[in-house]
């Protein structure tokens, strides 16, 4: 069982930097301390795997996930309970079995609370990246009055390509019969996507699959902490990271899409009526993209009620800001080491998990730099989320 302590006080990150990264890392989080901005709070911490997603259901319950990367996950959603992460819904659903991969949790990456009082886990079914699970690659509703799963949508090889990797996913429940799911594909080695889904249906689209807004930049190259990040296996080449699309978040009323591929600094948006409209080509899609300016890299993207998107800044261990505008800085941090998923909770607070992302062997040449515990961070934005019903 994943081992959580609550924490009141942000710990000294200072110090741990020390032993990791010497004097000179040192005196760089001490300028970063010195620059910091922001009242973050600690409201979790994680000593065993490492956690991606996390959602704020309208009631306040907390529910974390982490994907299947190598690290032992012996379960992949949990709810946050008393300090400790309990196996959601229960523990034998969260056992990953090949041989009944609509019925088993095989590698989540994200959960979102609806506001039909429904938690939505996003099953990639593709551990370490891999080419998903047949029929296992799928979007399940569970009932959080009940605790049990009340829809699951799986999708077939014509949406869940060998390179999809189901990354985020957003809810308009006003659209159609039971609403619609907008969810990115961050693929690594193929096109990206944001996916259409009719809840009612189940059926499914790709759109803007291979679109310059859904791709990364070739020319990308993070730089954090002083050092470019890449992808560098141990005795092998250093290879750029090129993630697809990534961050999503809607606009109050739904009209617009917001997303991101990991691999670039650019927001664009996109008008969810055109998404949702078959007659609409690909070609004339694209070019209702918006190309909304620099914003930082980022991992994961939210919006809330008053219409603010909000980005991780994962170079400059940072928390942005964008009212339609201009980018602006609300919280920098040592402490917000790889700013992963956003959700907006109804009591007014920012909630996102730090979870080192950048500092696991796979950029190190096999050396895992990360260091124990992972975090969930808040913030106070006094507003609430976008709930669409």
């Amino acid at each position: 069982m994943q081992s959580i302590k609550i924490r009141a006080s942000a710990i000294a990150l200072a110090l741990a930097t020390v032993s990791l990264f010497g004097s000179a890392a040192s005196a760089r989080d001490a300028a970063q301390a010195d620059m910091a901005i922001g009242a973050i709070e600690t409201v979790a911490t994680f000593h065993d795997a490492m956690p991606t997603g996390v959602t704020v259901a309208p009631n306040g319950r907390i529910f974390v996930n982490y994907p299947r990367w190598g690290n032992d996950v012996p379960f992949t959603v949990a709810e946050l309970v008393d300090g400790k992460a309990v196996p959601y819904p229960d523990a034998a659903f969260n056992r990953a079995d090949s041989a009944r991969p609509r019925d088993s949790l095989i590698s989540v990456q994200s959960v979102v609370a609806d506001a039909n009082n429904r938690l939505w886990i996003l099953d990639t079914a593709a551990p370490g990246f891999a080419s998903p699970v047949a029929g296992g690659a799928k979007l399940v509703a569970v009932d959080l009055a009940s605790n049990k799963v009340v829809k699951t949508i799986v999708f077939g090889p014509d949406i869940a390509l060998p390179t999809t990797y189901l990354n985020d996913v957003r809810f308009d429940l006003r659209q159609g019969k039971e609403g619609v799911a907008y969810i990115t594909d961050s693929s690594t080695r193929g096109p990206g996507a944001v996916i259409v889904v009719d809840i009612a249906s189940g059926k499914a689209t790709r759109r803007l699959s291979g679109h310059a807004s859904t791709s990364p930049d070739k020319n990308f190259i993070p730089v954090i902490d002083g050092q470019q990040l890449m992808m560098r296996p141990a005795g092998g080449k250093p290879a750029k990271l090129q993630v697809a699309a990534d961050g999503i978040a809607l606009s109050p009323d739904g009209a617009t899409l917001y997303f991101c591929p990991l691999s670039s600094r650019h927001l664009y948006s996109v008008p969810t009526a055109a998404l949702r409209d078959p007659a609409i080509s690909e070609a004339a899609l694209g070019k209702l993209v918006r190309d909304l300016s620099e914003k930082g890299a980022s991992d994961g993207l939210e919006a809330d009620a008053k219409g603010y998107v909000y980005a991780g800044d994962y170079e400059h261990h940072a928390v942005r800001r964008y009212d339609g505008r201009s980018w602006q800085t609300i919280a920098q941090s040592p402490e917000i080491q790889w700013p992963d998923t956003f959700s907006i909770g109804t009591d007014g607070y920012l909630y996102f998990t730090v979870n080192q992302l950048d500092r696991q062997p796979n950029f190190h040449e096999g050396r895992d730099l990360r260091q124990k515990p992972y975090k969930l961070l808040r913030m106070r934005i006094g507003t609430g989320p976008v709930l669409l019903k």
